[in-house]
């Protein structure tokens, strides 16, 4: 590979590995757009030079920003297109320069991932431990490589973390080929991680893992695009027939899962009893994402397999579909112990034991969490008999507490990018900063992003306080009396809408999704342009979709129309505001029984509408105690989902 190839691809592994930590435009906060003078459109054009290697076009229009505010990244974005080729001493002296700096340890990740790729392993020792964010998995897996070149035992961290193979890249791959040969790993775990990429959807890193075993590409391929050439050659013969079968088998549920459901019934017997769990629950992962009524019993002849996260988290989640709580707590149980920590699987696993008649040790569960601001933090506190309250506000930051967090260079230079509309360096400068802050620093800088108007990171900021509780910082209201015109005569839940603003656009008037999606509520132009025919809006124009007036006004009527489409569930509405009215439906048909507000959620199957449901309705939770002045129930509100309601009216034409 020649020394540019080298440099392109390092850009792409530490830019690539930067945009996952992203969060989504409707998610990332900014002041309203300012105009742009030279030096600001040179500086965009010098970060565009270096992420695309140009070094010559980097160093002529560095020389032009002598004088730019954020000399650092001037100075990052010359030596990032040409740092394979650096002399050490140099990128040494930036790293001395500015450390303890968000651009600083964003070169020292640039570096790390060439030292990496070179197997220096004395120079990568001396480096990897200075990386604070540590953020980077292909980085994790070098740290790896080098313990494995010095004769360690590493299998366990492996796995550990070997768990998400669309960030594996180049080294964990190749961690994965030394693991093997050094006999750490087994032939079952190798075959876990090609089983794994498959499910993922990144078939070619199932393929570079399956150069480590005895399979060939072409007969890999064959069970990932054509399962039915595998599954007629049945499950017969070497380990290598067997495994491509399981493959197979998965593949053919994500189309037919009752097929291949009969198909592995006629083969389980020359099946191992660990190869037989590992098939069934290739078949009831799909079943659980089409929320089928036979994943349970699927899930249940899977007991001993080596799953994905997904897949005991789904296991789980089909248990409570069912209401089966010895196998909800079996489910948790059987998860690895950094999934039985999560907020969402404490609070089931309280609940299973609630069902087994052990209330004591169920409040220890509840406990843990009781108190946190999210979904399971609010369900776990009214299980301890409390309920979400107004809390007292703090004192307010002093004049020299905002002075100070005024003063802070690198939040100074967030404001910088974020007027720049450079969202990725905007929030990684301002969050950087928020690393070792204390309360009162955390309180005094929400205030500050509040006067800068920038109220994304002023809610990010509050977030992160402990003890020193400001809801206002954390639940802002801003626009109320445009929300009050707008929710008061349709009689719509204000605390909603609030809630569900902070959300979709963090109150940001200029947010605009991957999708079109656009201001303060994320309104598709379709369906801008339906809800303003319906209420007859005169002067309606797409151009005027971000004004706040008009935005929040066709947000309101278009949640208005969801809600009464959906028998006024705000948990079914709050889905379909997401993924569509007519989803949340069918979700619902698939019910045998009504079930819980909270287990609907958590068993919607589209992530990002899971997650979006329990966030929407936490916040419009602590919304409501604040408007209403007194405590409030989450599971109330929640509700109960019921299989389908044949007093309702079809959708018709709404989008």
């Amino acid at each position: 590979m020649t020394k540019k190839s080298w440099i392109a691809l390092g850009i792409f592994c530490a830019v690539a590995t930067a945009m996952m930590m992203m969060p989504s435009s409707a998610d990332a906060g900014r002041r309203a757009p300012v105009a742009l003078n030279a030096a600001d459109a040179d500086f965009i054009a010098l970060r565009e030079a270096a992420l695309r290697g140009d070094m010559g076009e980097a160093g002529r229009i560095s020389a032009r920003l002598s004088d730019y505010p954020v000399q650092s990244y001037i100075e990052y974005y010359r030596l990032y297109p040409r740092l394979a080729s650096a002399p050490e001493g140099e990128v040494r002296s930036f790293l001395s320069k500015h450390e303890g700096t968000a651009i600083g340890d964003r070169l020292r990740n640039d570096w790390l991932l060439l030292i990496g790729r070179a197997r220096d392993w004395r120079l990568f020792d001396e480096q990897y431990p200075l990386f604070v964010l540590n953020d980077d998995t292909q980085l994790k897996c070098y740290a790896l490589l080098s313990k494995l070149a010095k004769g360690e035992k590493v299998a366990k961290a492996a796995q550990d973390l070997l768990v998400q193979p669309k960030a594996y890249g180049e080294a964990c791959v190749d961690l994965i080929g030394r693991l093997q040969r050094e006999k750490q790993f087994s032939e079952t775990d190798v075959w876990k991680q090609i089983r794994l990429s498959v499910e993922f959807g990144v078939p070619g890193t199932a393929r570079r893992i399956a150069a480590f075993t005895e399979v060939s590409e072409k007969q890999l391929v064959q069970a990932i695009d054509k399962p039915n050439v595998i599954i007629d050659q049945g499950a017969t013969g070497s380990r290598v027939a067997r495994e491509l079968f399981i493959i197979a088998i998965g593949r053919l549920a994500r189309t037919d899962v009752e097929r291949a459901a009969k198909v592995l019934e006629r083969m389980q017997t020359r099946l191992s009893g660990e190869e037989l769990a590992a098939a069934w629950a290739q078949i009831a992962l799909p079943a659980s994402l089409s929320l089928s009524k036979d994943a349970a019993p699927y899930w249940r002849k899977s007991w001993g397999a080596l799953l994905s996260q997904e897949g005991y988290q789904w296991r789980a989640r089909a248990a409570l579909r069912e209401a089966d709580w010895p196998m909800v707590a079996k489910a948790i149980e059987s998860m690895p112990p950094d999934l039985q920590k999560d907020p969402t699987w404490i609070y089931w696993r309280g609940r299973a034991l609630l069902a087994a008649g052990a209330a004591e040790d169920a409040h220890k569960y509840f406990q843990l969490i009781a108190g946190q601001h999210n979904f399971y933090g609010i369900l776990a506190m009214e299980e301890l008999g409390l309920k979400v309250a107004p809390l007292p506000r703090p004192q307010p930051p002093k004049a020299d507490e905002i002075a100070e967090a005024s003063n802070n260079t690198g939040l100074r230079h967030a404001l910088k990018f974020l007027d720049m509309e450079l969202r990725f360096e905007g929030n990684r400068e301002w969050n950087w900063q928020l690393r070792k802050m204390n309360e009162r620093q955390l309180l005094a800088t929400a205030e500050f992003a509040r006067r800068s108007e920038v109220l994304d990171r002023m809610v990010t900021t509050a977030d992160r306080t402990k003890l020193e509780l400001d809801l206002t910082q954390r639940y802002p209201t801003p626009y109320d009396d445009i929300m009050q015109n707008a929710t008061r005569p349709i009689g719509l839940d204000k605390a909603w809408v609030y809630g569900l603003i902070r959300q979709e656009s963090r109150f940001i008037r200029a947010a605009r999704s991957q999708v079109g999606a656009s201001g303060l509520m994320q309104i598709m132009p379709a369906t801008a342009t339906y809800v303003a025919r319906k209420i007859g809006m005169s002067g309606f124009s797409l151009s005027t979709l971000n004004d706040i007036k008009t935005n929040i006004t066709l947000g309101t009527q278009y949640l208005n129309m969801v809600l009464a489409n959906l028998g006024g569930s705000q948990t079914l509405a709050t889905a379909a505001y997401n993924a569509g009215p007519g989803r949340p439906r069918q979700w619902r048909s698939t019910l045998s029984k009504p079930v819980e507000g909270a287990i609907f959620a958590e068993t919607i199957p589209f992530t990002e509408t899971r997650v979006y449901v329990k966030n929407v309705m936490s916040n419009t939770t602590w919304y409501a105690a604040m408007f209403e002045n007194k405590p409030q129930s989450m599971k109330t509100r929640l509700g109960m989902v019921t299989p389908r309601d044949a007093n309702l009216a079809e959708l018709g034409d709404l989008p």
